[in-house]
């Protein structure tokens, strides 16, 4: 299974982006994981999506982010509002059908390649 990221891009302060993740192959049902890396720092849980559709938000992103399943186009995404200079980072879409901590990167065994999210004015 490949997990492939799109939506990234240059976006002002206080601005939107969403972020699509698409599966190459039959994937439902799985968890799915949304982390980012800046550079210099540890990759980061920002959300993931149970099973049964049940998110979860690190508290750094919990109101501004919202992770879910576009079922017809057999895609997740993450919408991000109010962005901040600090969301600044490449982007990652995992996947996995066996999560029990769905903020540890380890626990993912299929990653997209990323996309880079950059918030500046």
């Amino acid at each position: 299974v490949q997990l492939v990221e799109s939506g990234g891009g240059l976006v002002q302060p206080g601005g939107s982006l969403r972020l699509s993740c698409a599966a190459n192959s039959y994937t439902y049902p799985w968890y799915i994981g949304w982390f980012r890396q800046a550079p210099g720092k540890e990759r980061e849980g920002l959300a993931g999506l149970s099973k049964n559709g049940n998110p979860s938000y690190a508290d750094s992103v919990k109101g501004r982010f919202t992770i879910g399943q576009d079922n017809a186009k057999k895609t997740w995404y993450l919408q991000m509002n109010n962005l901040k200079p600090e969301d600044t980072a490449t982007y990652y879409c995992a996947g996995d059908p066996y999560i029990s901590e769905w903020w540890v990167a380890g626990e993912y065994r299929y990653w997209g390649q990323g996309t880079q999210v950059t918030v500046s004015s």
